[in-house]
């Protein structure tokens, strides 16, 4: 790069965009991110922060205010319809993995003081037409806005990746999924198991319990996308108590749902072209059966800011760096995470015996974690863990 202060537009004020604004921004980069929607704001969920997305939270400088009231649960338990134990990852104790959950409000709250406290510039109600490889983006209303950089973070559905022409593939999967915030009760579920984060399938639905706070827990529904009779604004809790009895508390708790999102898969032929970089679900959206769509999102903005700021080599040089050095790691991640999720169209008896082996598989375990204990490109190795 020159001497002058290279400038990044950013499109995308999610969790991808605000990490790649807080990462530039720190290291002496110009940055504007444009924000579609009138504030910056989360889906009403939780959200899983291992290792890696944790060095970031850390080389950012708001680990500390983003885990402030976070949970730390004993393991991670998935069970049938039974209730029966099938597999079990310990957590959070001596040499175990560490993992704590977060309401997604409160990760984009920190992301947004990351990137504003180290000189970026937010703008609302602002959205991309388009964007052109040579550095720059076009606004909705025709102002045309040059850029060392563009960082095209703006969802599975962006139309500026696919007006680049470097969507690969984008596949839906079809399972929907509802995600609610509901109050931690203390009758939610026995003492045994509030602390747990447990995910029970029960036929092709199954249903995640996140505690997220101390006041709430995050609750997804998934069902095949074809099974209408488990959807609603309103869920129909009797078709869901009889799928999962044992957390028939939980359910009788679900209000409105606002939304059933259809899981999609995004594969790109490049993440880059001349000076433009896509990352997060518009580059690599995956099912969320690993609890990793968000620290993948967020590895990616931080590696891109590392390459773009260190080493020789034209913006392009830099971007082929960048996409060598994450991309092989997120593919493994994004596959794995499609082969948890195909394990909801196996009937029940061999799933059982499936998972029960799986989860006593140490290899199978350590490629389930490759992703979430990876120490973030351009962070010393102590700092990831």
């Amino acid at each position: 790069m020159s001497s002058r202060t290279p400038h990044a537009e950013v499109v995308g004020a999610g969790i991808g965009g605000l990490t790649a604004a807080a990462a530039l921004a720190r290291r002496g980069w110009s940055v504007t991110v444009h924000e579609r929607e009138d504030t910056v704001r989360a889906f009403g969920s939780g959200i899983y922060l291992w290792s890696n997305g944790l060095g970031v939270l850390g080389d950012l400088g708001v680990r500390e205010r983003t885990v402030e009231g976070a949970h730390h649960g004993p393991s991670i338990q998935t069970r049938d319809r039974r209730n029966r134990t099938l597999a079990r990852l310990p957590t959070n104790g001596p040499g175990q993995v560490q993992v704590l959950t977060v309401l997604r409000e409160r990760l984009i709250s920190a992301l947004v003081a990351a990137a504003t406290d180290a000189g970026a510039e937010i703008v609302t109600g602002s959205a991309a037409h388009a964007v052109d490889p040579r550095g720059a983006i076009v606004l909705d209303g025709g102002e045309r806005r040059a850029a060392d950089l563009v960082v095209v973070a703006d969802g599975v559905g962006s139309r500026l990746r696919d007006g680049l022409g470097l969507l690969g593939r984008r596949r839906r999967l079809g399972q929907r999924c509802a995600r609610v915030l509901i109050p931690r009760d203390t009758d939610l579920l026995p003492a045994a198991d509030a602390d747990h984060y447990i995910e029970w399938m029960s036929g092709r639905r199954f249903l995640l319990y996140t505690p997220s706070s101390v006041t709430d827990a995050y609750i997804a529904l998934v069902c095949p996308a074809g099974d209408r009779e488990a959807m609603g604004a309103e869920i129909p809790r009797p078709v869901w108590e009889r799928a999962f009895p044992h957390a028939a508390s939980i359910v009788s708790r679900i209000g409105p749902v606002a939304r059933w999102d259809e899981f999609e898969w995004v594969e790109l032929r490049s993440w880059s072209t001349g000076r433009v970089a896509v990352l997060g679900d518009a580059a690599h959206a995956q099912p969320p059966y690993l609890g990793q769509g968000g620290g993948c999102a967020m590895m990616a903005a931080h590696g891109l800011a590392h390459a773009m700021s260190c080493g020789a080599g034209t913006p392009a040089e830099r971007l082929a760096r960048w996409e060598r050095t994450e991309r092989p790691l997120i593919r493994h991640t994004q596959r794995f995470s499609y082969g948890i999720g195909r394990l909801n169209d196996v009937p029940e008896l061999p799933r059982r015996l499936l998972l029960s082996t799986l989860g006593r598989s140490r290899s199978f375990g350590r490629s389930r974690l490759r992703a979430a204990q990876a120490v973030p490109t351009g962070l010393p190795r102590a700092s990831g863990r």
